[in-house]
C-alpha cells in the first residue's frame, strides 16, 4: 500500500468515528509529532495552543507601542 492510499483509508476511517475517540486519536497524534521533535502547523493547533499563544503575544515585554503627538492628534479630532 502507498502513503496516499493509508492516509486516504485512515482519513475515511475517522471521518466515521465518534468525536471523542477522534480527541483521543489527535491527542496520540499530537504525542507521536512532539516525541519526533515535530511542530504542529497553526491549522493543527487546539484551543490550548491558540490560547497559549495569544497569552505570550499579549505579555511580550520586548514588543512596546510608541505613539508619538502626530498619532494622538490623527485619532483625536476636536
Amino acid at each position: 500500500m502507498t502513503t496516499t492510499t493509508i492516509r486516504e483509508q485512515l482519513t475515511r476511517q475517522i471521518d466515521s468515528l465518534p468525536d471523542d475517540l477522534v480527541e483521543q486519536i489527535a491527542d496520540f497524534a499530537l504525542f507521536m509529532m512532539a516525541k519526533r521533535q515535530i511542530t504542529p502547523t497553526y491549522e493543527d493547533w487546539g484551543s490550548n495552543q491558540w490560547q497559549s499563544f495569544a497569552l505570550d503575544q499579549l505579555f511580550r515585554e520586548e514588543d512596546e507601542v510608541v505613539y508619538s503627538l502626530a498619532d494622538a492628534k490623527e485619532v483625536y479630532k476636536p
